[in-house]
């Protein structure tokens, strides 16, 4: 993918995942996985595809925001069996290298510079639960079902537990991590895994409302604030991070996006994000 070129992206020809510029909307990129004979299943493969995806779209200045989906039935079942089965036989080398691969996958979803909006139309399990944990706005049809199912399997959710944990509380991510209880979509939203619970049919409207919301902001603002959460959730408010959220609202009101957002406001003129949305 390339920068500025808005929409008219050469897309990697990927096997196990589809990305697409969104039909509606001018900076969004659509990443879809297309495993639905195994419920969109992880495997090497289709771990590797994700991370350059999402490194790709990183690297896209025109890019406003991501939308992650499953086509068919399940979000994403977690492990391949065949995968699995695989990865039974590995050194512990190999497994280290195996793990360290989702594990950059992760990153990659999760520190993706703009807006990351989950589109779960159905259920989530083990390390899909991960991926849905490193978005940043969640939304999930009622009929979604999500478990930690890995202590069944005499494994451990290790690798996506820093997402997991922060999205749930360490409180819950305890006792779904050591019980493996399956849980609906109204309990993850209760525990804060998904923020939006709404029936399949109303899906895709609440995904157009989030868009609509994000494109109707600064884009450079917008990015900005996912960076500060990142930097600022469930770190001690200390002096230190009293004077780095000074410089950092300096920066933005001297940068010429502020200028720009400030002066609309007090002209009460339209700011230029407002007028070319889409």
């Amino acid at each position: 993918m390339c920068s500025g070129c808005k929409g008219e992206i050469k897309v990697q020809p990927y096997k196990e995942i589809e990305v697409s510029p969104h039909a509606s909307h001018a900076g969004v990129w659509q990443v879809y996985l297309k495993r639905e004979a195994v419920r969109n299943a992880f495997n090497d493969a289709l771990i590797a595809e994700l991370t350059q995806a999402f490194k790709a779209i990183a690297s896209d200045d025109a890019a406003r925001a991501v939308v992650l989906g499953g086509h068919g039935k399940a979000f994403c079942a977690g492990a391949d069996l065949g995968w699995m089965r695989q990865m039974a036989d590995y050194t512990w080398e190999e497994s280290r290298s195996d793990a360290q691969a989702l594990a950059d996958m992760l990153w990659a979803i999760y520190s993706c510079p703009v807006p990351v909006i989950a589109r779960i139309q159905g259920d989530c399990y083990a390390g899909g639960v991960g991926l849905v944990a490193a978005c940043d706005i969640r939304v999930a049809v009622e009929s979604a079902h999500f478990c930690l199912s890995e202590v069944k399997l005499g494994l451990i959710p290790a690798t996506i537990s820093p997402y997991v944990i922060r999205a749930m509380t360490p409180n819950t991510a305890m006792r779904y991590f050591i019980t493996a209880e399956r849980f609906n979509a109204r309990a993850a939203q209760t525990m804060g895994l998904v923020q939006t619970v709404c029936v399949t049919d109303e899906l895709d409207a609440h995904i157009a409302h989030f868009l609509s919301a994000i494109l109707g902001n600064a884009p450079q603002a917008v990015r900005a604030c996912k960076a500060l959460v990142h930097e600022v959730g469930g770190h001690p408010i200390t002096a230190d991070l009293r004077a780095q959220t000074a410089r950092q609202i300096a920066d933005i009101r001297s940068s010429e996006e502020g200028k720009i957002g400030v002066q609309a406001f007090l002209s009460k003129a339209t700011p230029p994000w407002q007028t070319t949305r889409t």
